[in-house]
Formats: structure tokens, sequence, C-alpha cells
């Protein structure tokens, strides 16, 4: 609805108990346990075997929503699967995950004792999370007020999907905040990361248009730093402190926080109840994959038989069999460029990167193609590399190495295209070697006598 794109993309809607055909393929689904409602593992039947992909998933004995559907994983396992790709975020975790009940145990405790305002700050995504610190304030006779746009959003869809069924008499407006004992209030907000322009980092900052901390609030960070964000959560907390509030992280000594994915224990459980002849772990470094492939050979499934892939590598399955495939596909990350969504604007947002990182060098060279001759020596300019000044022994061997390439090519008929390709593949080395850069090489090669004289009168 954001982007106008309803009537330009056919969404269906698939639950448990949807099929979907093509002409080789067979899908069916089931219930798994995460974070995000509605969350589904996918079993493809080909003709060649029997895919299952977990998607994000892990096993909680007490959910709040739906459970997983052990005994259709189990039937899945009976009948047969060729190859498992199971989710290895938390392959590093020992034992099972923390049920999410106890989250909800602990955050009705904090609710409790909060003598001021609570503000909790969660991901937005987690909506039995949000759910749960909604149950909390409503048992404490709190109202609700949400700040952050993702937040409102999700916590309006979850109220037309069923998932937060609270209506609106348990809910304040911004504007009734001021108006509200502090201890009738929950503060519900984004921000859980230390993202700079979520509501929690704009009230730490004290540039929030609607509150300000003062003392006698709490704040929870019902979530973990996402690795990467531990400085910008830290400043975050460390910002919120200094205001006067009283700041609650998670930590092994409470538990206001659990994770959607699987622990070590529910990865093997995963692993039995499937019992697939190949595994490939997915969703995950590098280090997640192979631990979770530890655990299958730990369950019996031989070494040879799990696959520890890169992006872009690619699987074939033929007669129930699995292999490794030389083919790989393009990965690279799609950028968008203004109204531009197709990807096709990539490259020229990566040339932006490499400039503003290393720099460009011009190589200008001019020849005569009747001949297959080199008319002069190649002359390099570069703009953002390195000082010229003090760096013209570097740019004169430069433009000899370019210069012996361009000999070596000459010896028999060539392309410009060739021409290009052999100063770039003599050049980007050389200027590494030396200067551990890479900038952008750009060939000019000017062709017979007319374009010399126009190249001198340029100069």
């Amino acid at each position: 609805e954001e982007r106008r794109m309803q009537n330009q993309v056919n969404i269906k809607l698939i639950d448990d108990t949807s099929r979907v055909e093509t002409k080789h393929f067979k899908l069916v689904f089931f219930n798994t346990v995460h974070s995000i409602p509605d969350s589904l593992g996918v079993l493809i039947n080909t003709p060649n075997g029997r895919i299952v992909e977990t998607g994000d998933f892990k096993f909680d004995l007490t959910p709040v929503g739906s459970n997983s559907d052990y005994q259709v994983m189990a039937y899945i396992g009976q009948i047969g699967v060729t190859l498992l790709m199971s989710d290895s975020t938390n392959a590093g975790v020992s034992g099972f995950s923390i049920s999410e009940k106890k989250v909800a145990a602990s955050l009705l405790e904090i609710t409790r004792k909060a003598q001021g305002r609570l503000i909790v700050a969660t991901f937005a995504s987690n909506v039995y999370r949000v759910r749960q610190i909604i149950e909390a304030a409503i048992a404490c006779n709190r109202k609700v007020v949400v700040f952050g746009r993702s937040m409102e959003n999700v916590v309006q869809i979850g109220k037309k999907l069923g998932h937060i069924p609270y209506g609106d008499e348990h809910f304040l407006t911004p504007d009734q905040l001021n108006h509200t004992p502090a201890s009738k209030v929950t503060i519900l907000c984004t921000g859980s990361q230390g993202e700079p322009l979520a509501a929690l980092s704009r009230i730490a900052n004290g540039t929030h248009r609607f509150i300000k901390i003062i003392p006698g609030d709490t704040v929870v960070f019902s979530s973990s730093p996402i690795p990467g964000n531990d400085l910008s959560v830290s400043q975050v907390v460390n910002r919120l402190t200094r205001a006067g509030a009283n700041v609650l992280t998670n930590s092994p000594l409470n538990s206001i926080h659990t994770t959607g994915h699987a622990s070590q224990e529910e990865q093997k459980l995963m692993l039995q109840l499937i019992k697939p002849k190949y595994v490939m772990p997915i969703h995950g470094e590098y280090k997640m994959l192979k631990q979770h492939a530890s655990y299958g050979e730990e369950t019996g499934i031989p070494a040879e038989n799990i696959f520890l892939c890169s992006n872009g590598d690619a699987l074939f399955l033929r007669d129930e069999q699995v292999f490794m495939s030389d083919m790989r596909i393009q990965t690279d990350d799609i950028y968008v460029d203004g109204n531009d969504a197709s990807g096709l604007s990539t490259s020229v947002l990566r040339d932006r990167k490499i400039l503003g990182d290393n720099g460009l060098v011009s190589v200008i060279v001019t020849i005569d193609s009747r001949y297959n001759k080199i008319l002069c020596r190649p002359s390099i300019v570069s703009r953002g590399f390195v000082f010229i000044k003090e760096n013209q022994t570097l740019l004169k061997e430069a433009e000899m190495v370019v210069y012996d390439a361009l000999k070596r090519t000459m010896q028999n008929t060539t392309t410009f295209g060739e021409l290009k390709n052999s100063i770039r593949g003599s050049l980007e080395p050389f200027l590494y070697q030396k200067t551990r850069r890479n900038p952008i090489v750009v060939p000019v090669i000017l062709n017979q006598k007319a374009a010399m004289a126009g190249y001198a009168k340029a100069k």
C-alpha cells in the first residue's frame, strides 16, 4: 500500500492448509514457532526428491500463539526427505531457547514494580512480544502509548488480524500522555537497536516531541543487540541513565528477551524429526553453519552429505542424490537509486563508492589502428587517488607498465575492447601492489593522427 503496488503484484496468502502446485513441484506447509506470527516451514515435493526448508524457527513448548506441527514434521521424516535446509542463527547457543511465556512473566513483574512511567523498546516485528507488553500494562491498570511508525503499524495490523485482541480503550494518544499519572502509563516504542532516528533514541536525546525522560522512569530493552549495534545501544543506554532513568537490558540475570531462533538442542530435534539424507545449514555466518553441520554429524548424517554453501552456490538434486554444482548465481546487493528499483543502477552506485574510497585513474593512449602502433607513451591522469606531485615516480612507472602491456597486445590484430582490458589488467594489479588501493581505471583510446592532434590541442 505504501508503494502503491497493489495492482502490480499478485499476492497470495498461504497457511498450513495451503497447497501450491507447478508443473514439476508440489509445495505444502507446516506451522513453526518464531517471533513473527504465522511462520511456516515448507515441504517441496520434486520428481528428484523431497526438500524441507524450515524458515526461521524455534521449538517453544509454551508458545504465545500457535504451536509447531510436531506430528506433521515427524510424518514428513517418516515418508523420507532428501535435503533439509535449516535455520543456523543460534547454532552457537547451547541448550534450548527460553520460552516466550517466561519473558511474559518477567515483563509482568517489572511492570508491577515500576513506580513511574514504564518505557519498553523491542523489535516491531515481534508481534507476540508487543502483545505481551500490552497485556502486562493492562494487567497493572496502565494505558499504552505507542511511539514509532513501524510499531504503530504493527499494533494496528495486529489488531485487525486478531494477534493483538485489545480495543482502543487500553491505549492513549500521544497528546494524552502528559495528562495521565506516570504510574498509569506504559510507553511501547521502537529503537531497541539504538537506531538514531527511532523513537527511543530521540527520547534519549531529548528531541522527542511528546516525551522527555524524568527521574523515576523505567526503560526496558526487551531485545538483544544485533552484532554491530552494540555501540549504538550502549550510547542510548548511557544517555537514558544520565537523564535519570532506570534502564534494564537483557542479561543472564533476567528474562526480558528470548530469541526467535532455534538453539543447539532444537536444531538437533529438527534433524531427528525430519531425518534427512542430506543437510544444508542456512541463515547464519559461516561459523554458525559449520557448528550446525557438526550437529548433523552427531545425529548420524555422514559428513559428505552435509553442504556448507555460500550465497550464490548451487546444489543439484537428481534421483534423490544431492551434489555441489560448479554453477554460481549472482547474489550481489541490489541498490536503489532515486526511483529506480530495477537494480540496473547497482553498478553505478558501486562505482560511486569506489570513487569515494579509492579515486579514479584515467589512462590516455594514442594509437594508429591502421598500422597497429602506439603513437606516443600513455598519459595517466588521476583524481582522488594519490597526491600527484608526491607520486610522479609511481605514475611514470604506471605509464611504462601500460605501454609494455599494450606493446605485447598489439603484436597481433586486436580490438578496442581488448586494448582496454589489457590496460585494466596490467594497471589495476600494479597500482594495488604499490598503494593497496583499487581506483577505477578508465582507459581512453584515441585513434589515428587526427585524434592525436585533437588531444594535443586539448592539452
